[in-house]
């Protein structure tokens, strides 16, 4: 039984349902924030591009959980965000289904990455932080076979920054996929339930 205040700091609907079919008693609080500030204002140093990628993926994450922190005092708060890169380019979600399908078209037949970044913050401050990769390769597929797909998705396909639900229709896409399920759908379960665990908000 949930112990403590808890809010998870996103509109994502499959990240809630996620927290939910855990058993978990949250809320959920828009951050608001203003992603493509934060990614402007981001130097990627001397890291490599992946390694760049997941500490971008954090910062999101951290500036998510900071804002809602901000305006609810002792709450543990939940951060988290996800960004795509392939071929050394990092991807958004695409704005209508024009860009659904270039993406798509230049993810074919190639691997890419999803960085997920995780954070959970109290009072105004990062308590923990954790990173996850996914590596998923997408099948030499048709152009016929992406009408159909684009067409059965629909606007669907511009809710993920890969274009696809691998928990519906989208797992047609692929013919390999390495990594943990749940950072692939943007939430690193295993290790944010261990976390809780250790900050006594859920039974050990």
């Amino acid at each position: 039984m949930t112990q403590k205040r808890l809010i998870l700091a996103s509109a994502s609907g499959v990240r809630r349902k996620l927290l939910a079919d855990a058993g978990l008693h949250f809320e959920a609080v828009d951050s608001l924030v203003d992603e493509d500030a934060v990614k402007a204002g981001f130097a990627n140093g001397d890291k490599s591009p992946e390694e760049a990628t997941d500490a971008l993926a954090l910062a999101l994450a951290e500036a998510k959980a900071l804002a809602v922190s901000a305006a609810n005092g002792d709450a543990l708060i939940i951060g988290a965000d996800q960004i795509l890169s392939c071929k050394g380019r990092r991807y958004d979600k695409p704005k209508d289904m024009a860009e659904a399908r270039r993406n798509l078209t230049e993810f074919r037949g190639s691997p890419h990455i999803l960085h997920s970044g995780l954070v959970l913050a109290r009072s105004g401050k990062v308590i923990w932080r954790h990173t996850a990769r996914a590596t998923l390769t997408m099948r030499d597929f048709s152009d016929a076979f992406l009408d159909h797909y684009l067409a059965e998705a629909g606007e669907r396909v511009m809710k993920s920054v890969g274009c696809y639900q691998l928990e519906g229709p989208g797992v047609q896409l692929f013919e390999k996929i390495e990594g943990d399920y749940f950072s692939i759908l943007g939430l690193p379960m295993l290790p944010l339930l261990s976390q809780l665990r250790r900050e006594g908000v859920i039974g050990s």
